[in-house]
């Protein structure tokens, strides 16, 4: 009976063989649906009964037609072969680009700039390939990816940063470091005489957790920061700036992202952030995942 049916000993091609026999009505038409000889279809039809300790088949005549057993295993032989078929359907349109789904993880400035040209690029080649975006700074990237929920993450780090355990991340450039401030009188005077001509005004920053870049450049300079805002919203910052709350460092994609017309910048001499493209696990890559890569990489600035 097929209750006696042990997992993992049916053969594919011998559940072919009995669904063509189904189907067919005769091992002589089952062979030649499979284009195989009579023989070897009655062999696998034989190993399949060996297999599972069932009697599947009975001759009547001349030919041989089905038992119980022989029907329910066909039946859901027909609903086995029917998900492999459309298994492989799809790894061959994603393995040939024809379809794929890629889910990738952006800090807000690349998303709203090295995104949509990787998008554009995208559609361009590979139309069919559906890209999900999420917002997400890199601390809650690098979980993203541990936990599978996103393929690819945009990220960055400062220097001494270290990747999670498992994340892996291709560095793709350097996004310089400005001062942002609401006049040129402050950037004349940071050029003259360093970040210790601003020691006394008010700064705007990241977050507690995002700020440690900002209080490096300043504890080189010689004092502490006196912090009257913080916000990851660099739009926000832009205009408290404007407002004349405070000055603050942005990075080159978030000014690049979106420019306040009553703002004034000036870099900051070798101070920037690597922008990264991180993943989780070693490559290679899924194929759709790797176009995206490509694309991402593609449109990187210089």
């Amino acid at each position: 009976m097929l209750s006696m049916y042990r997992r993992g000993v049916i053969d594919v091609r011998r559940l072919e063989a009995l669904v063509a026999v189904h189907r067919t009505g005769s091992v002589s038409a089952a062979a030649a649906s499979l284009h195989y000889g009579q023989p070897t279809v009655s062999h696998h039809l034989r190993r399949l009964e060996a297999e599972t300790g069932s009697v599947l088949l009975q001759r009547v005549g001349r030919g041989v037609r089905l038992t119980g057993d022989g029907q329910r295993l066909a039946r859901r032989g027909e609903e086995i072969l029917g998900l492999l078929e459309r298994a492989e359907a799809e790894l061959a349109a994603a393995t040939q680009l024809r379809a794929g789904h890629v889910r990738l993880a952006a800090f807000p400035s690349a998303a709203a700039t090295l995104v949509p040209t990787a998008i554009a690029h995208l559609a361009d080649r590979h139309p069919d390939l559906t890209l999900d975006l999420v917002e997400a700074e890199p601390p809650e990237a690098a979980e993203l990816l541990r936990a599978g929920e996103v393929d690819l993450a945009l990220t960055f780090a400062y220097p001494g940063h270290r990747d999670v355990d498992g994340v892996s991340s291709t560095p793709l450039f350097d996004d310089p470091l400005y001062l942002v401030a609401g006049d040129g009188a402050d950037l004349a005077g940071a050029r003259r005489d360093g970040l210790g001509h601003l020691a006394e005004r008010r700064w705007i920053t990241g977050c507690e957790r995002c700020r440690a870049e900002l209080l490096a450049l300043c504890e080189v300079a010689g004092f502490a920061p006196r912090i009257a805002f913080a916000s990851d919203d660099y739009v926000a910052v832009q205009s408290l700036v404007a407002g004349g709350v405070g000055v603050t460092v942005l990075p080159g994609l978030a000014l690049r992202a979106h420019r306040h017309p009553d703002i004034a910048c000036e870099p900051l001499a070798g101070a920037a952030r690597q922008v990264r493209l991180s993943s989780y696990g070693a490559p290679p890559r899924p194929v759709a995942v790797e176009a995206v890569a490509q694309a991402l990489i593609a449109a990187t600035p210089g």
